[in-house]
């Protein structure tokens, strides 16, 4: 079995961003967003810092109380997305029940919403236009490159139907002309269901819910779930040793995907400064 480990992706895109952001009069600039200081956030923000700093990107974060005033933070956050220092605005999602989504789409930039949150960009990536993608499903799509794994004519099932993953998972896998089953954890049959694919993607978000029984011979499957076991360690939606018995190719929770998101996020950002002509 082939392990498909996503730091070599990573490392490539992120060599590739450095290069032009070197040639720039300024670096690109990432703001991140948060409201709280959520431990997956934190630890996810570090590695975005790094990914961006190996990049040339300057990156800073504006960091809000986790009882911070839904008017006073709809006013920061409007006033980020006009300031024609920041190329691009991350912002760390879920967000306190008492925000509205509707109000935060309406004051973000397209133009600086990089990691594909907002209407505009998912209507985009829906009808096939230039735009920016979500990162963690772009990611996917750039594992599958690096390891030169054809995608045309091949049968690709989905695990989980996110506005995040699943969905936009679905429509840059048949913008590379694989055919293309969603399925989710109320599938009927989902066990055969997921046999039928050629490369199965697992983005549940259930630690270990697909074991051996989920996997044809020879199938490649990419594990877009994180999911921390009782101990503390990370684990994916894939019982990792019983699917590895019969996978052709799997990548690794951690050390999968999750490396190559902040890439795909850093070449986003440069994206977006450029477009405006940097």
């Amino acid at each position: 079995m082939q392990l498909l480990k996503g730091l070599p992706a990573a490392k490539k895109i992120t060599a590739e961003v450095k290069e032009k952001t070197s040639k720039m009069s300024r670096p690109p600039k990432l703001m991140i967003v948060r409201i709280g200081a959520d431990e997956d956030a934190l630890s996810y923000e570090n590695g975005a810092k790094k990914r961006m700093e190996k990049a040339g990107i300057a990156c800073e974060v504006r960091a809000f109380d986790a009882d911070v005033e839904t008017e006073e933070f709809y006013e920061a956050y409007a006033a980020l997305n006009r300031d024609p220092e920041t190329d691009g605005i991350l912002l760390f999602r879920p967000l306190p029940k008492r925000f509205s989504m509707e109000k935060i789409e309406a004051l973000t930039d397209p133009e600086k919403d990089v990691d594909c949150m907002c209407t505009v960009n998912m209507g985009r990536l829906f009808l096939g236009q230039e735009g920016f993608k979500p990162c963690t499903a772009q990611a996917v799509i750039e594992i599958l490159k690096y390891y030169e794994i054809p995608l045309t004519g091949k049968r690709a099932v989905v695990i989980g139907r996110s506005a995040v993953v699943g969905k936009p998972l679905a429509m840059l896998l048949l913008s590379e002309n694989a055919t293309v089953t969603v399925c989710h954890t109320r599938t009927k049959d989902l066990v055969e269901r997921a046999k039928e694919a050629e490369i199965l993607i697992t983005a549940a978000g259930q630690a270990e819910m697909v074991d051996g029984s989920f996997v044809s011979e020879g199938t490649v499957v990419i594990d877009v779930g994180i999911n921390v076991r009782p101990d503390g360690t990370l684990t994916g939606d894939c019982a990792f040793d019983s699917v590895s018995e019969k996978a052709a190719a799997l990548t690794p929770v951690p050390g999968g995907v999750g490396s190559v998101t902040t890439s795909v996020l850093a070449r986003q950002v440069l994206e977006a400064a450029l477009k405006k002509g940097e």
